[in-house]
């Protein structure tokens, strides 16, 4: 049991990831402050969704 929680963890950890490296390459690519600034919004959101999943874990340990 432990273990399929491990890679069910390390599944949506590889996901996030994925979607961070993402969001990074297209800030770097951004050509306005604007579109900067609206990226840096998704990667906040993207930050607490992911900070809600290690307490939702941590939790039901």
């Amino acid at each position: 049991m432990f273990s399929r929680k491990m890679a069910s963890s390390t599944d949506s950890s590889t996901a996030v990831d994925d979607e961070v490296r993402q969001l990074y390459e297209r800030y770097q690519a951004a050509k306005s402050d604007a579109e900067r600034h609206e990226i840096a919004l998704e990667m906040g959101k993207l930050d607490g969704r992911r900070h809600a999943e290690i307490y939702a874990a941590l939790e039901n340990e």
